[in-house]
């Protein structure tokens, strides 16, 4: 019996062929090229920003952006607005650039409920929005005003109590002195006629046809007649002064009408915190509180003098050394739909942080502006007179020259 031949097979390996290695070697470059494109990308903004080519730099003039490369700002400040086409196409290198809100003059005055009124609640409303109002005229009552008003009723009255009293003293004092000086006329004349008897009763007397009785009587007749004397001078004493307003009890009566007097002017002046009262003169904006609610803490209406409207910008503090008091302005917004124009009125004295924020979401909102007041024309005042508070894109130009701030 014959063993079967056992044979070894070869393992055949494959090599790696020349195309395969060819793909891993361009898979590799296209690897690291995915890695140096964002390098170059940051590269290139970087040298951009510090080493601008000559386009680049008319492209920061035009838009208003601030370039670096050696500038005292090194970083390229974003606008934080998109300006309207045609304001780009009339734009210069000096302009100066800003948001700004349209206000009427001296701002929007903010009516308060009056000072005291505490929990009182509005019973009527006086005026409507649109309206014209003077200074002090009322806008409102509130439901605290019949109290105060009946607080002002019981015055007057006392008040009305108080001068009829001091009517009555001083018709009082001036008939008691009048009776005080016709008692001592009358005691005198008696006086006289009681001396004269006297007299007579002591020559008699002397010649013996009266008796000593009668002359005793006479005597003290006389002396009861100048104690009468003596007792009516001393209340007319009380009298000594001739006029009737400076006797004591008048001028008690008369300090009593003052003091009703200024009771009644608190319950006057009281009654004010049951009004509400125009604080300026102008029209009225917006009404916040309606009949039955109680005036807002922050404000129970809103008015403003929308005769003469104004704008207020706010200006980088880097840029604010271009812009003079007098240079025009011209304001855009897409809700008016019209260019407004003015003069640069005054010019903030300190820094602040922006308060007006675009629709940019990446726009800085901590910057540091300062504020600059803008008066605008007639035609323009009038077109912006029914747009308080709107936002608008101010161009101030700086090449205009003006007239140097104080």
């Amino acid at each position: 019996m014959t063993r079967p031949v056992e044979t070894e097979l070869p393992l055949l390996v494959d090599a790696p062929s020349e195309e395969a290695e060819s793909r891993g070697r361009r898979f590799r470059k296209r690897y690291l090229l995915v890695l140096l494109i964002p390098i170059f990308m940051f590269t290139g903004a970087v040298v951009g920003l510090y080493f601008q080519p000559p386009a680049l730099q008319k492209f920061y003039a035009l838009t208003g952006l601030q370039p670096g490369g050696g500038s005292s700002t090194p970083i390229a400040l974003p606008p934080d607005i998109e300006l309207p086409k045609d304001m780009v196409e009339t734009m210069l290198p000096t302009d100066v650039v800003g948001l700004a809100r349209l206000m009427p003059r001296g701002d929007v005055a903010v009516v308060a409920a009056p000072y005291g009124s505490s929990d009182a609640r509005v019973s009527e409303v006086l005026v409507a929005v649109g309206d014209r109002v003077e200074r002090g005229a009322p806008l409102a009552h509130l439901d605290n005003r019949a109290a105060l008003e009946s607080a002002v009723l019981l015055a007057q009255a006392n008040l009305a109590v108080r001068q009829a009293s001091l009517l009555q003293t001083r018709s009082a004092v001036q008939a008691s002195r009048d009776e005080a000086q016709a008692t001592l006329e009358q005691a005198r004349g008696t006086y006289r006629q009681v001396q004269a008897t006297l007299v007579r009763t002591e020559e008699l007397m002397a010649r013996g046809v009266s008796t000593s009785v009668t002359l005793e009587n006479a005597r003290t007749a006389a002396q009861e007649a100048a104690l009468a004397v003596a007792r009516a001078e001393a209340t007319l004493a009380r009298f000594a002064s001739t006029e009737i307003d400076d006797q004591p009890d008048v001028a008690v009566a008369a300090r009593n009408v003052e003091a009703a007097e200024a009771e009644l002017a608190r319950s006057e002046h009281d009654l004010a915190r049951g009004i509400v009262v125009a604080p300026i003169s102008g029209t009225i904006l917006d009404i916040h509180a309606t009949p039955g609610q109680r005036p807002l803490a922050e404000g129970f209406m809103e008015m403003g003098a929308i005769s003469q409207m104004m704008a207020e910008v706010e200006v980088y503090q880097d840029r604010i050394a271009k812009v003079q008091a007098g240079q025009p302005v011209e304001l855009v917004a897409n809700a008016i739909g019209r260019t407004l124009h003015g003069t640069i009125e005054s010019i903030g004295l300190t820094v602040g942080r922006q308060g007006l924020v675009s629709d940019d979401v990446a726009a800085n909102t901590d910057a540091r502006v300062i504020r600059v007041v803008v008066a605008l024309d007639g035609p323009s005042s009038e077109i912006a007179s029914r747009f308080t508070n709107l936002e608008v894109i101010a161009r101030i130009d700086t090449g205009a020259g003006g007239r140097a701030t104080e």
